[in-house]
């Protein structure tokens, strides 16, 4: 078991350039095909061994070479029905379509008491600052940057902590529904070192009506992490930052009830369950 323990701390600790015998291990850890969650799927090399190009819903999908194979790591909609899914996959100037598979997953409620109705029906100025920045944060998003992310399982942004809220809950704010949580909070006292979870340059760093003061990290091929409600912001916008640097200080800023780290992550355009990459997914 000790020997076991330390092949898989060796493996999560390597980049994708050493990955060429971590298939298994990353399939084993990050294929969780649940609405919200990722499907790690199989996808053949071109004959002169590049990696194809994976599509999905009209998104790029991150490709990753491992084992002389490539794994698409696909992102789920967290509404994506049970059932068959489609990669469109070209390779070769050849295109063919690859299936997987959807199971099912049933996601919890969470009541939030809020001293204020002030971030559960916003004034129309506040509306108007919400659609602004939403629209700034959906365009991040949808970035795909050609450079291959540093790792793929990542590293969990802050020490210590408990998982407050996880991923997917229905939410009520003071008794009215919102859109379910599309991240995993930790809950650590004010003033925690908030670190990159793998290398990336900086995309977003803003102050959001929601979020709270809030910075996004483009770790390349549309892997994207958001860190927000943070109380200080420590890199600029345009900054390379390298896999654990400190990119801020945890808070309570924006919607938030107490000190935490609401952490993001995304891929191919969709929110995904955080939890999976660190090894904390619960089926």
């Amino acid at each position: 078991m000790a020997r076991l323990l330390k092949t898989l701390l060796f493996l999560a600790g390597l980049g994708l350039g050493q990955l060429a015998l971590a298939n298994q291990y990353i399939i084993d850890r990050l294929h969780k095909p649940v609405p919200g969650g990722v499907a790690v799927v199989p996808v053949d090399l071109s004959q002169s061994g590049e990696l194809p190009q994976v599509s999905y819903q009209g998104h790029r999908v991150l490709v990753v070479k491992s084992d002389n194979a490539a794994l698409a790591i696909v992102g789920i909609p967290l509404k994506t029905a049970r059932g068959t899914q489609q990669l469109e996959v070209r390779s070769g100037g050849k295109k063919q379509q690859v299936s997987f598979e959807v199971t099912s997953k049933k996601y919890k409620e969470q009541h939030i008491k809020l001293s204020s109705n002030k971030h559960v029906n916003p004034s129309p100025e506040n509306q108007a600052r919400f659609k602004r920045e939403l629209d700034e944060q959906m365009n991040a998003y949808k970035q795909y940057r050609d450079a291959t992310p540093s790792n793929v399982v990542l590293d969990r942004p802050v020490d210590g902590g408990r998982y407050s809220s996880p991923f997917g809950l229905r939410r009520f704010f003071n008794g009215e529904e919102r859109n379910p949580h599309s991240g995993l909070d930790i809950a650590v006292p004010t003033g925690t070192p908030i670190k990159s979870s793998a290398d990336g340059v900086v995309t977003i760093v803003g102050d959001y009506f929601f979020n709270g003061k809030t910075v996004f990290v483009d770790h390349g091929q549309g892997m994207i992490s958001m860190y927000c409600h943070m109380n200080e912001i420590d890199v600029v916008k345009g900054q390379t930052v390298k896999r654990g640097q400190v990119v801020g200080k945890v808070g309570s800023t924006g919607r938030s009830t107490g000190p935490h780290l609401h952490w993001n992550v995304s891929l191919n355009n969709v929110r995904v369950d955080p939890a999976i990459f660190i090894g904390a997914f619960e089926p």
